[in-house]
């Protein structure tokens, strides 16, 4: 597949189990086009409360190297508390990481210079274990990912039109 195909294609995807699972939203981005732009604007006008990240990783800062492709990260929720903001650009980051590059290795994607990778990411303000987190953002990335690549199956798609009714989610509280 090549990058003018891929550009613009936004995935979703949930890892690990409350309060130490993770959500994230993944968008792809060819370099140079209008969905990198705007991914990139978000370096230059972050809200206040959201930091974004150049994903790296390295036993220590001096040893940081960026995972490849370029992966950018935003937390989608205020890391309000020090606890949530070590989490969020700690074990967030490495298994954000980690998912691309599983990505990478299982061939959905190539380590080029050419994609951006773009990962807003959830942690609950009350995750407590960072080897579930990094595992939970791990396993969501790589998911949200295939979704990108993959799409989503048509039994999945017609399944949830089947049941438009009585959809809800578990920050709805009504009938």
């Amino acid at each position: 597949m090549n990058l003018e195909e891929i550009d613009g294609r936004i995935g979703e995807g949930w890892g690990g189990l409350a309060p130490n699972g993770v959500h994230v939203n993944v968008v792809l981005a060819k370099r140079g086009s209008a969905t990198a732009a705007a991914a990139l604007s978000m370096f230059a006008h972050p809200a206040p409360g959201h930091t974004p990240v150049l994903v790296c990783v390295g036993p220590t800062q001096p040893a940081y190297e960026p995972v490849w492709p370029p992966t950018l990260m935003m937390n989608k929720a205020t890391a309000s508390s020090e606890r949530a903001q070590m989490l969020t650009w700690g074990a967030g980051q490495v298994g954000i990481a980690q998912g691309v590059l599983d990505a990478v290795a299982d061939g959905l994607i190539e380590a080029t210079g050419e994609m951006l990778v773009l990962v807003a990411i959830w942690l609950d303000e009350s995750a407590d274990d960072e080897t579930a987190v990094r595992t939970a953002g791990r396993v969501a990335v790589r998911k949200a990912i295939g979704v990108c690549i993959e799409g989503r199956a048509p039994e999945a798609v017609a399944r949830l039109v089947a049941e438009r009714e009585t959809l809800t989610n578990p920050f709805y509280g009504g009938e």
